[in-house]
């Protein structure tokens, strides 16, 4: 058959003409001459029975089927780099890497849970998995996946908009919390304590940045209970910075329960006593809907999804 014929430098030629506008271009960055380009392109479409572009004086134009064609030819090229540098990677490091981005958010209960996990079980296998991790924001995290950086997010829910060619699995739902240090004076002094939310502006008060799905539901909670623009507030989503902070002082810090959880466990912060109820952020896996999984990426989906169920069945409020 037809396709059986198309080998990588027809694809690797086709795009770089598709990308330049011009035969003598993509000639100079495949350092090839302009005949041989031409010939390539002239065999590919041969193949194929289409015109894949129009030549003309302003260069070379895709055609509807070159157009067509282009979105699978990128994609494939780009599945086979990434197999070659698979390889690569596990010959270098004796092991499987899977690239895995995580909202700073959800990254410091997660995490180490993970990674106490896959260690737990890398001994029984022949060959253990490398983890690459990496943080940011939501739309940064799901333009790298979708770039092939990332083989899957750890995060929340997104627009339609940014979640085309993507696929999104719930794992569990995250609320807000009002964490502060176990010594401030919301939870200290009677007068303040029978209800700390008509005090809050006393206090700096750390929120995530403007923009944030976790911002726009802390500031629908806190218009929610009446309360108006707050005197004093730190605007950041660095877990580290937040929790030193809060620990060191009387702040007030808007976080989601995944990112203080290691804190409160061991009793360094403490949640105010007010109702959260509302504030659940949608959190999930979110994956390239093309994507064929390795066995090392779905024995680190496994673990998540394990994780995640645990984590459901210890907060079964948090659904």
């Amino acid at each position: 058959m037809t396709h059986e014929h198309i080998k990588f430098r027809h694809l690797q030629c086709f795009l770089a003409v598709a990308q330049h506008g011009s035969l003598q271009k993509a000639a100079g960055v495949l350092s090839i001459t302009q005949p041989a380009v031409s010939k390539t392109l002239k065999e590919l479409e041969g193949m194929l029975a289409v015109r894949l572009f129009e030549r003309g004086r302003k260069g070379a134009l895709l055609t509807h089927e070159g157009e067509a064609f282009m979105r699978h030819a990128g994609a494939s090229v780009t599945a086979l780099r990434e197999a070659v540098a698979s390889v690569a990677q596990t010959r270098r490091h004796g092991s499987a890497v899977v690239t895995l981005g995580v909202l700073p958010t959800v990254a410091p209960w997660l995490m180490p849970q993970l990674l106490l996990h896959l260690d737990q079980s890398g001994p029984g296998t022949d060959m253990g998995t490398s983890l690459r991790i990496h943080t940011g924001s939501n739309p940064e995290l799901l333009a790298q996946l979708r770039q092939r950086q990332l083989d899957l997010v750890i995060g929340r829910f997104a627009e339609p908009a940014q979640m085309l060619g993507l696929t999104f699995e719930h794992l569990y739902a995250d609320p807000l919390v009002l964490a502060v240090r176990p010594s401030h004076p919301l939870l200290q002094d009677p007068a303040l304590q029978a209800n700390p939310l008509a005090h809050l502006q006393t206090f700096t008060v750390i929120l995530p940045t403007p923009g944030t799905a976790i911002r726009h539901t802390a500031d629908s909670f806190l218009l929610t209970r009446g309360l108006g623009p707050l005197a004093r507030t730190i605007e950041t989503l660095s877990v580290s910075i937040s929790r030193s902070y809060t620990a060191g002082s009387n702040a007030v810090w808007f976080c989601p329960l995944g990112a203080v959880r290691p804190d409160l466990d061991s009793g360094a912060l403490v949640p105010l006593p007010v109702s959260m109820a509302g504030t659940e952020e949608l959190v999930g896996l979110t994956l390239r809907a093309d994507m064929v999984l390795t066995q090392a990426q779905r024995e680190v989906i496994s673990a998540i999804r394990l994780l995640a169920a645990e984590r459901q069945r210890a907060n079964p409020q948090a659904v």
